[in-house]
């Protein structure tokens, strides 16, 4: 009874759950047991009789169990945001090392840090790890490719979250982590304040160190991000101009890089030569030095104006004194020069110019001292830059090249057709119309393959490019406007693109027909003679959206095939540059055989009415009846005017003999002599020209019906 009466109270309770999902806070709050089913809802049957559109679907997924493909454009897009906020995050670290500041004044000098600029790169820098961290996030829920299933293929991807979790963790994880913490910003203002060395020197250091080791795990990120993206899209920027400004701005990074390093250890070296006069001076109890006296934050003191008016520490330092016995070697430039005392914009781009020749000379002009610090920086610029600049000249020649690939190969096939040209001795006009076609199909296609690129795709692609290339073209020519979207796709499949040059022949009167033309854009003339027949000549235009080799389309719906080609009852010669769409004889057998989908007698009609041959043969065929209609008009005028009259005497004389019907004659009509025409000579001149006219067959009827195909 109890335990009837519990389940009863807890099917209670998932009814109201189903019908008021709001409330399920509620009764968690009051104690009640919320299961996985109540959080997802009622399944569909349940959904449709309770009306409830707001409940979810048992099948969906939470939103802690999304898994993003690591091949997606989604995670590709990602990547190449997360590789421009990298280079952004690297150009903006460098910048650290310009915060200590030397300020020259008329009798002494200081070091003190930029506070404007330190506040500018620390939120800078802050917006850059915001990068890095949402990098972590979306590795937390990316699939990756299991290596044991790479055998063939991309491999299975594993979609576990736990499985995901537990193998960011375990390697890439701590790497992510240390990349992405604020060390400059806690080192600049934390670390480096709490130090209570008087030496400014040790303050630098340790901010310097500080940023550089996690600036190399910042570059190491950048080498496996990228070769992801090479991985997934085949290069990391889209264009030619891309990937080599690409690759030049990666040298202009390790330009800024060396030039932010070289004037830090500009500073370095002007506070050591301090440094060890001060020393010097606390030998003499005449002129007393304190390493504070070096910081600008002591200048106020009365003790600090005192000793600046005794002390020689900043002459004896002057870079510009060539008498002085401090050698500061490759850093001298910059100190006479005044790079560190002048402002921001002047100091940076002095040191990213000194940073861009080193790298481009290899350090070749460099002059150091026995500094061990400074022969170290000198031999990794030396290193580098032999690195940098051999990757730069390989890249930028890779990119650039690839732009201009397509010219040069056509360039090398021009001449080769010329030296094929001249080595067999061509006749010029026939140079000419080779170069000319040579030159129109480099205008059309820029030396790509295109029926190439289209057969290494997939047929449903193939499919849909073809018919985006062809569709609205092949719809200009009436003969195919009658066909459904069926026959539209397989007719678009099977064309081919053919260029045609200025007065060239396309097909000849009596040569075999091996594909039917039709035509997108210029002129034709289709032209014919009746087999050579004497004083017969007959010539259109064709334009776009004509066709021309219909004998071809005739031979393909023979209900036997026929392995010989139709011969051409027109020759075609091109007006102007012609561009059309080409069905071959084999694709044009195929295309045939699909005709018996449609409505035979329309589709018959229309091939009439825009075929040319039929055209001429009606032509043709109007003039022969209209000729026929004269001459039996004239010849029933005659007949009737020669019944009418009474025949005299005389007439009768003359009236002609049978014997002689066939020669000329004439007859007196008041006192007059009229002839009469010769009706025999009429009628046979009419029954030579009906001979003649014959003689130009009908053109064949092409079966469109369905019973041949059975």
């Amino acid at each position: 009874m109890f335990a009837s009466k519990v389940q009863d109270g807890v099917e209670m309770q998932r009814r109201t759950a189903r019908i008021f999902p709001d409330d399920r806070q509620g009764q968690a709050k009051r104690g009640y047991q919320v299961t996985r089913a109540d959080r997802l809802g009622v399944n569909r049957a349940d959904e449709r009789n309770l009306g409830n559109p707001k409940v979810l679907d048992e099948g969906q997924e939470q939103w802690n169990r999304f898994v993003l493909d690591p091949a997606s454009n989604i995670i590709l897009t990602w990547n190449r945001v997360y590789l421009i906020s990298c280079l952004f995050a690297l150009f903006i670290d460098p910048f650290y090392y310009y915060l200590p500041l030397v300020r020259v004044d008329s009798a002494s000098s200081c070091v003190r840090m930029d506070r404007r600029l330190s506040i500018t790169v620390t939120v800078l820098r802050s917006l850059a790890d915001l990068f890095y961290l949402l990098n972590i996030v979306i590795k937390f829920f990316t699939a990756y490719v299991a290596p044991s299933t790479r055998v063939l293929g991309k491999g299975e991807l594993v979609t576990d979250p736990k499985e995901i979790r537990r193998r960011y963790i375990k390697s890439e994880l701590f790497i992510d982590v240390a990349a992405a913490l604020p060390l400059p910003q806690i080192a600049f203002w934390l670390v480096v304040p709490s130090i209570s060395s008087s030496n400014y020197n040790v303050k630098n250091t340790t901010f310097a160190l500080v940023i550089l080791i996690q600036y190399i795990i910042r570059m190491y990120l950048i080498v496996p991000l990228s070769n992801q993206i090479i991985k997934a899209a085949g290069v990391v920027a889209k264009t030619a101009w891309g990937g080599a400004a690409y690759n030049l701005l990666l040298y202009m990074l390790a330009s800024h890089i060396t030039g932010a390093v070289y004037y830090l250890l500009s500073v370095e070296r002007q506070i050591t030569c301090w440094n060890s006069e001060c020393v010097r001076e606390n030998d003499s109890p005449n002129t007393p030095c304190d390493l504070r006296f070096l910081n600008c934050d002591f200048t106020g003191y009365t003790a600090f104006q005192n000793w600046t008016a005794r002390t020689n520490v900043f002459s004896n330092c002057n870079a510009r004194n060539y008498s002085i016995s401090f050698n500061y070697g490759i850093f001298n430039s910059s100190l006479s020069n005044g790079a560190l005392s002048t402002s921001f914009h002047e100091k940076y781009f002095y040191c990213l110019w000194w940073g861009l020749q080193q790298l481009s000379s290899s350090g070749n002009p460099l002059v150091t001292s026995t500094f061990m610090v400074e022969n170290i920086f000198a031999i990794a610029i030396g290193a580098v830059s032999l690195i940098l600049f051999a990757q730069l000249i390989g890249k930028m020649q890779t990119y650039l090249q690839s732009i201009s690939k397509r010219l040069e190969e056509w360039r090398l096939r021009e001449r080769d057709t010329e030296e094929w040209m001249r080595h067999h001795q061509l006749p010029d006009h026939l140079q000419e119309r080779v170069r000319r076609f040579v030159q129109v199909k480099w205008l059309a296609t820029r030396g790509v393959d295109e029926e190439t690129i289209l057969q290494t795709l997939p047929a449903d692609i193939r499919r849909d490019v073809q018919r985006h290339l062809c569709l609205d073209l092949v719809r200009r020519v009436p003969f195919f406007s009658e066909m459904d979207n069926q026959l539209l796709d397989a007719i678009c499949d099977r064309l081919v693109s053919s260029l045609c040059t200025e007065n060239s022949y396309i097909a000849r009167e009596g040569d075999p027909v091996n594909e039917m033309l039709f035509i997108i854009r210029g002129k034709l003339e289709s032209c014919t003679t009746n087999g050579g027949r004497t004083n017969f000549f007959n010539s259109i235009i064709l334009r776009p959206g004509d066709f021309c080799g219909e004998e071809l389309l005739t031979w393909a719906l023979l209900p036997k095939t026929v392995v010989n080609l139709p011969t051409s009852t027109r020759t075609v010669r091109a007006l102007t540059e012609v561009e059309a769409f080409a069905l071959r004889a084999e694709d044009l057998k195929f295309v045939a055989n699909q005709f018996r989908r449609l409505h035979s007698r329309k589709l018959q009609h229309t091939f009439r009415f825009y075929s040319h041959h039929w055209r001429t043969w009606g032509a043709c065929f109007i003039q022969a009846a209209w000729r026929q209609y004269q001459k039996r008009k004239m010849s029933d005028s005659l007949s009737r005017y020669e019944s009418s009259l009474p025949w005299s005497d005389e007439q009768v004389a003359h009236k002609p003999s049978q014997e002689n019907a066939g020669a000329s004659s004439s007859f007196i009509i008041d006192g007059s002599i009229v002839p009469i025409p010769n009706i025999g000579s009429v009628s046979r001149r009419f029954l030579a020209s009906d001979t003649n006219i014959a003689r130009l067959q009908k053109p064949d009827e092409p079966d469109f019906s369905e019973d041949h195909f059975d």
